[in-house]
């Protein structure tokens, strides 16, 4: 970008350079939804250490649910969760709710009935193939993002 400014200043013989470059939106981060730079981060964990106020801090750093705002959302049943918190794959029967959007090989996020993010995973059926399957899995899951034994065990 620096040097689009550069180069255009010369194409119109004036000179120019770029004083300030802003990301005004990261993915479905934007900045009329919280987004603060890194200098308000820090700011506000010296707030935190230094007078014990974490307000400031809990205004700035968001849940990590957040992230997976824009994709569609695969909800599943509680005793589902520590299996795909141990690397297993989503089965249909661990399923208790999903998007109407959903598409094979899609990005989903796995979340608890709770809202919590467990993971995120490519979708192996439609969501109406889901719907009227009674068993096999649902979801390739790629990545777990919640530490295991947080949710009881139902699996042997």
């Amino acid at each position: 970008m620096r040097t689009y400014c550069h180069n255009i200043g010369e194409a119109l013989g004036v000179g120019a350079h770029m004083a300030e470059l802003r990301r005004t939106q990261v993915g479905s981060f934007n900045e009329k939804n919280k987004l603060v730079t890194l200098q308000d981060v820090t700011d506000a964990y010296h707030f935190w250490k230094e007078d014990g106020d974490e307000s400031f801090l809990r205004d700035a750093i968001m849940p990590m649910e957040r992230a997976a705002d824009y994709l569609p959302k695969i909800i599943i049943k509680d005793s589902a969760v520590d299996a795909v918190c141990h690397g297993a794959d989503l089965a249909n029967g661990g399923i208790a709710e999903l998007a109407d959007n959903i598409q094979k090989n899609d990005i989903v996020a796995i979340e608890t009935l709770k809202g919590e993010l467990v993971g995120a995973g490519n979708s192996l059926l439609t969501s109406n193939e889901i719907l009227e399957a009674d068993s096999g899995f649902a979801v390739n899951v790629n990545k777990v993002l919640m530490k295991p034994d947080t949710y009881p065990r139902f699996w042997k």
